[in-house]
């Protein structure tokens, strides 16, 4: 990045920030703060691929959001700017007071710190709080330790979110990110198949190696009018047509429009059922009638609720 931007210095929060869920934002919020206050651009740095992903690369955890859509989320949050550099075996390899030094201080020139109660850096996880701390002094830069969020009983982390969503409860999901779980993505052509069966599909490539949600759901989905539209979702790999790679397909209730190339959001309501196989297209069109009449009972049940992002 250009250092003449960062002259006066900046303002830094480093972390994965994947779904940015009410606890990222109660540190951006405090990061956008302190860098009006002090009159210098706002950082989120990350890394692309994540370190979990790159200590796991056979089997990562699911992504809440791909590259795109937290850049986009940080870019509309109000962050200056969002430092991406790539994880590798060098940086892998960089001890706690070397990133200290070479990355936040002489990289972004970081005035002030604002991280989590968990924070942890470099080389094994070696660096915490305490050396921002022990450091700050000498280098000249502030630390704001934001401590974590509660809800019912549950510390607000990106891990717990996964596991809502793997068990289904899109509800606690919500309470964590503070919004209904989204994906994004452009509608890509399909096989049709849906269309054969009474039932039109928006499809979204996945773009991702695994997903956080498999199964039938209840949906909400924006970009495409001013308003929000409702359906009935499945993302997995349609199990009775036997496909290999994760696929997002979208059945929009009451809506006849060529929508392909666009670009849509889809919120993950409301989980009714987990991915099966039947052993015929009529068993199949029969338990799809069902999830759409229950969809509609239940987005019907949520309007009031509805909230745009």
């Amino acid at each position: 990045m250009p250092f003449e931007a960062l002259a006066a210095g900046s303002v830094v929060s480093i972390g994965s920030f994947d779904g940015l869920h009410v606890g990222h934002r109660q540190l951006l919020d405090r990061v956008i703060a302190k860098s009006r206050e002090l009159g210098v651009p706002s950082i989120v740095m990350s890394f692309e691929p994540t370190p979990k992903e790159f200590f796991s690369a056979t089997n990562p955890p699911a992504r809440l959001m791909r590259f795109r859509e937290k850049f986009v989320a940080l870019e509309e949050y109000g962050i200056d700017i969002f430092y991406c550099p790539r994880f590798n075996s060098a940086m892998r390899g960089i001890r706690s007071d070397a990133f200290i030094r070479q990355i936040l201080v002489h990289g972004m020139n970081a005035r002030h710190i604002v991280v989590g109660d968990d924070f942890h850096f470099a080389q094994k996880r070696e660096g915490s709080v305490d050396d921002l701390l022990r450091t700050r002094s000498a280098l000249q830069f502030d630390v704001d330790q934001v401590p974590s969020i509660i809800k019912d009983g549950i510390r607000v982390s990106s891990t717990a979110i996964r596991s809502a969503l793997a068990d289904g409860d899109l509800s606690r999901a919500t309470s964590l990110l503070g919004r209904p779980y989204r994906m994004s993505g452009r509608i890509i052509k399909g096989r049709q198949v849906g269309r054969t069966l009474g039932y039109a599909t928006a499809n979204v490539d996945l773009r991702r190696r695994q997903s956080a949600v498999l199964g039938i759901f209840a949906v909400r989905v924006s970009g495409l009018d001013n308003s929000y539209l409702d359906g009935v979702a499945s993302v997995g790999t349609r199990p009775t047509f036997d496909l290999v790679k994760p696929l997002l397909e979208v059945h929009l209730f009451d809506f006849d429009r060529d929508i392909y190339g666009e670009y849509i959001h889809v919120d993950f309501i409301s989980h009714i059922r987990d991915e099966e196989k039947f052993d015929s297209i009529d068993e199949l069109v029969a338990q799809m009638n069902k999830d759409t009449e229950n969809a509609r009972s239940i987005l019907a049940a949520t309007r009031d609720d509805r909230t745009s992002s």
